[in-house]
């Protein structure tokens, strides 16, 4: 049990990380052609997007309460949000202007967990329906009825 707790405070954690640290090397990577650059912006914006979903799926897993890989998963959001603003301080322009977009996107992906995890929290808890009893299995092809494929 404790394994999968891992498991989960290292996805959302550790997809946040590769999505900033692909985002600094698409601006601060030094000298690129514009089209690698380019990729690794798409790159980045794809890791956002599996980000945010993970959020969600983490955020609404039915569980009996908020537990301490929660409080983790909103912690190391923060957290990467102050890395992020300690950006803004060092660096470059473009480095600066991705720590001004990604601070406030982690604060933000923080704020949404919390909200969104308090929010399932706060849901009744509805059982999905089991299959009814008296319906009849259902049968498998005959070797007849399958055909052959070449």
């Amino acid at each position: 049990m404790e394994d999968r707790r891992k498991a989960r405070v290292g996805t959302v954690s550790g997809l946040a990380l590769l999505t900033g640290a692909t985002a600094l090397v698409a601006v601060a990577g030094g000298h690129r052609s514009y089209f690698a650059t380019a990729l690794l912006a798409l790159l980045a914006a794809g890791m956002a997007h599996a980000l945010v979903v993970e959020i969600q799926r983490q955020a609404r897993r039915r569980a009996r309460g908020w537990a301490r890989h929660d409080t983790v998963n909103a912690v190391l959001l923060a957290c990467w949000a102050a890395c992020a603003a300690a950006l803004i301080a060092v660096g470059s322009r473009p480095v600066l202007i991705l720590g001004c977009v990604l601070a406030p996107g982690y604060a933000a992906s923080s704020a949404y967990f919390v909200v969104e995890r308090l929010r399932t929290l706060a849901a009744p808890f509805v059982p999905s329906p089991a299959p009814a009893a008296d319906s009849a299995p259902v049968a498998e092809p005959s070797p007849a009825d399958v055909t052959p494929s070449v």
